[in-house]
């Protein structure tokens, strides 16, 4: 059985409007319908969204704690000069999986994570386009992100920079099987991507809630559409990269082998292609959280919703015109410097009207200062900063004096674990609630913040110093005598306490989670509509599909109570596992979608694909083989048809024609 009818006829039986009651034979038939089986084997088979994406925050989150340990490592045999407490291979290592950890494991990841969780209850939606590639989704990520860990224990972790520059990665200079598995382990991880934003795409153009047109989605939507866009376009890209490089290595091929022909400056080219508009990726989404909870707090809708949601678009389109900026110590030609380093200063005319938009937010509303609040605002905070670093690199004989220094790792940073560690944490303190139905602790989540907040600014504010005194990156030792000694120690004392600011936060999710406040349906008084649900939300999110009328559909209601029956109201889908679809521009009702059960094929399939780039990274061609088959196999199970649960015994029930192409 495929997600859904491939080719679904519209409409396929007279929507009825009606009101289902908690607790009716209806709504019971509805969760047992809807929810997934208990134990383990609803564990690996489930397709509910909201499962699929806690599991994304768990995973990302300790992803994220493997490569702060990497990080706490580095820093202390930086801390003082001449230190000894790793080898330059170790360091290597350490350096190369704390980018690859932090950059393709948790930043992405944890964003898909809310957007999996959140996106059908922000849509008025019952799940997203395609359940079950939701969850390859997610089971491709996990076992990409164990495949590269897996390394580690043999010494053989990948060691050329999570950037992989030829002719570093090759075969001449790296014979082990380091690069093989960082290679290999993109390919993998580039599957997960592209499904997942395939999903994404189909459910904001067909799974929008009636009346809900496009200029009504939240931001968070747009924020996760346009990163999606960009992702489709650019992870092939470095796929194609990583294959090729794979290629060279084994094979024998030359595409990156200046010696036989190849082009060493092709990697740059191919991968910073990807990986620019990735930094919008996991920018974009987080913006989108700000954009959305930062108004909750200072009671009035976002200014400038559409110059926002604009800019939003307009920042990734641009983001895949600048990848030279990466490259402009190359010997590029001096037009093309020109060029790039021109839109490279454009760029950051849309990230400007979305940080006036939140300014002029607070500014003309009435601030309550909860924690996620302040998480929001020191974004806005360090969002600033690290637009202006990266301005200044855009210039390029700065770039030409800054290039390869720590003041690259500084704005790196400030832009890709700055701009998103503080939104996913706000976005956490804020959804905590509808997560659990449970409140977070003020009183922690205070301390939290402000030792977070300055760990961060002492930790990375102190590279762009360095840089400027001429501290190369990826160096994992230094003479004392070069005037670096007081600013590493600095940063090194910063990570330790930015640490610290992430272990109360945590300690304050585990503890909430068992003992915080009971939440009711919205804490908050947020305006979208996950909130007029119950938290955490039932298996079926919406037990009627809601119908809306405006941007804020819980704010209208609660002013004017125009809007209740319309959400209390709705229409009514209770003939097997059923979502409605609506026109892609306006909302308009358009088709009954049956929805597909739970599946153990998204996690064999994914499991399947582990397989199989193990026996390339092992050249053992029969386990790559087998893997081959496993995947065949799955995707056979994937798609043998099913029919709906009880539809066997009235085949001319309308519930019945309307699966029937399914």
């Amino acid at each position: 059985m495929t997600d859904h009818a491939s080719s679904p006829p519209p409409l396929q039986r007279t929507l009825a409007i009606g009101k289902i009651e908690p607790g009716s034979a209806a709504e019971r038939a509805l969760h047992d319908l809807w929810e997934s089986r208990p134990g383990w084997r609803g564990w690996l088979s489930t397709v509910d969204h909201k499962s699929i994406g806690l599991r994304y925050l768990v995973t990302a989150f300790l992803f994220l704690l493997a490569g702060g340990v990497e990080a706490l490592i580095m820093r202390v045999q930086l801390a003082r000069p001449d230190a000894h407490l790793l080898t330059p291979e170790q360091y290597n290592q350490l350096f190369t999986m704390h980018g690859v950890t932090m950059i393709f494991l948790y930043a992405l990841p944890v964003l898909s994570g809310f957007s999996n969780y959140l996106w059908p209850l922000v849509l008025g939606a019952r799940d997203m386009a395609f359940p079950r590639l939701n969850a390859l989704s997610y089971w491709t990520f996990l076992f990409a992100g164990l495949f590269l860990y897996a390394s580690f224990p043999f010494g053989e972790a990948p060691n050329a920079g999570w950037f992989n520059y030829a002719p570093l990665a090759g075969l001449t200079y790296n014979t082990g099987p380091n690069i093989d598995t960082y290679a290999l382990g993109m390919v993998l991880l580039g599957i997960s991507t592209t499904v997942g934003s395939m999903n994404f795409i189909v459910t904001f153009l067909r799974m929008r809630a009636p009346g809900m047109s496009i200029d009504r989605v939240p931001v968070l939507v747009w924020g996760t559409l346009t990163a999606s866009g960009g992702n489709l376009l650019a992870v092939p890209s470095v796929s194609l990269a990583f294959f090729m490089l794979w290629l060279d290595r084994r094979i024998g091929t030359h595409f990156f082998d200046v010696l036989n022909g190849g082009r060493a400056l092709l990697w740059q080219h191919l991968f910073w292609i990807f990986a620019h508009p990735w930094v919008y990726a996991v920018v974009l989404p987080a913006m989108g959280i700000v954009s959305d909870a930062l108004p909750v707090f200072c009671r009035r809708p976002l200014v400038g919703y559409l110059p926002v949601a604009l800019s939003t678009v307009a920042t990734m389109i641009i983001g895949f015109v600048v990848w030279i900026h990466h490259m402009f110590a190359t010997g590029i030609p001096a037009l093309a410097l020109s060029f790039f380093g021109a839109a490279s200063m454009v760029i950051a005319i849309p990230s400007a009207v979305a940080t006036f938009a939140w300014i002029a937010t607070i500014w003309t509303g009435r601030p309550v200062f909860k924690v996620p609040f302040l998480y929001f605002a020191g974004f806005v905070f360090l969002f600033v900063i690290g637009g202006l670093s990266g301005v200044l690199t855009a210039a390029v004989p700065l770039d030409w004096q800054l290039t390869d220094t720590y003041f690259v790792v500084a704005h790196l940073h400030y832009v890709l674990l700055g701009i998103n560690v503080f939104p996913v944490i706000g976005g956490v303190y804020f959804w905590f609630p509808k997560f659990t139905g449970r409140m977070m602790s003020e009183r922690i989540g205070r301390v939290g913040f402000w030792i977070l907040f300055a760990g961060f600014n002492v930790a990375f504010f102190p590279m762009h110093i360095a840089g400027l005194l001429g501290m190369p990156r990826r160096i994992y030792t230094y003479a004392p005598d070069m005037g670096w000694n007081t600013v590493n120690m600095v940063t090194s004392i910063g990570a330790f306490v930015f640490a610290l600011g992430v272990l109360i936060f945590l300690f304050d999710l585990v503890y909430s989670q068992r003992r915080g406040p009971v939440a009711g349906n919205n804490p908050w008084d947020a305006p979208t509509l996950e909130w007029s649900v119950p938290s955490p939300p039932p298996p079926y999110n919406f037990a009627v599909v809601p119908r809306i009328a405006s941007r804020h559909p819980l704010w209208e209601q609660r002013i004017t109570g125009s809007m209740h029956s319309q959400l209390a109201h709705g229409y009514v889908l209770n003939q097997g596992r059923e979502a409605l679809g609506t026109t892609a521009l306006d909302g308009d009702p358009d088709v009954i979608l049956k929805m597909p059960k739970d599946s153990y094929a998204p996690f064999w399939l994914g499991m399947a694909s582990l397989l199989f780039f193990t026996g390339l990274a092992l050249t053992a061609w029969w386990l790559a083989g087998f893997g081959l088959l496993g995947c065949a196999v799955a995707i056979a199970f994937w798609l043998w048809p099913q029919r709906e649960l009880g539809q066997r015994d009235d085949p001319a029930s309308p519930g019945a024609q309307a699966g029937a192409a399914s």
